[in-house]
């Protein structure tokens, strides 16, 4: 017999409150319990980013969390940076200046990339790069991922 917990939590605004085994991980419960199949599973030991979630607006590694330890909390994944078909400054950054080829590492890096623009509105490119030293994406080099959040971080500062 599993050990389990109700849990309440927010998602993208939203309030979710489900029983769940005390051993879930935050990624399998937005994946498996809510539908939310924006955070990836990559490595399953943080190293990656996939995961990359925001926890009460720090990103968070979604792998390395019980979803029980979650209860009560505010959490953002990819899935709630769009308002309806409209991508936010961020997403279409990335659109425009092709920063994703596989797409499996964009949700963490654009999760990594939310809070340190909100953080950080006017990096530099060596700012970017070492906020980003802990998102692995094996296909770009970067160089269009950086190029993007510096767009962004612009387009966030006019008010784009």
């Amino acid at each position: 017999m599993a050990d389990t917990r109700t849990i309440t939590v927010t998602v993208n605004g939203k309030v979710y409150q489900r029983e769940v085994e005390t051993r879930l991980t935050l990624v399998d419960f937005l994946r498996h319990e809510l539908g939310l199949t924006g955070t990836h599973v990559g490595c399953e030991h943080g190293v990656c980013g996939a995961c990359t979630v925001l926890i009460g607006g720090a990103s968070t590694r979604a792998c390395l969390m019980l979803a029980v330890q979650c209860d009560g909390e505010s959490i953002a994944t990819v899935e709630g940076l769009a308002t309806g078909e409209q991508l936010n400054p961020l997403q279409q950054a990335f659109q425009d200046n092709h920063g994703l080829q596989c797409g499996f590492c964009t949700p963490g890096m654009l999760m990594t990339l939310t809070e340190f623009l909100r953080e950080h509105p006017a990096p530099t490119e060596i700012e970017v790069r070492k906020a980003l030293s802990g998102n692995l994406c094996r296909c770009t080099g970067y160089q269009s991922i950086v190029a993007a959040a510096l767009d962004a971080a612009q387009r966030i500062r006019e008010g784009a």
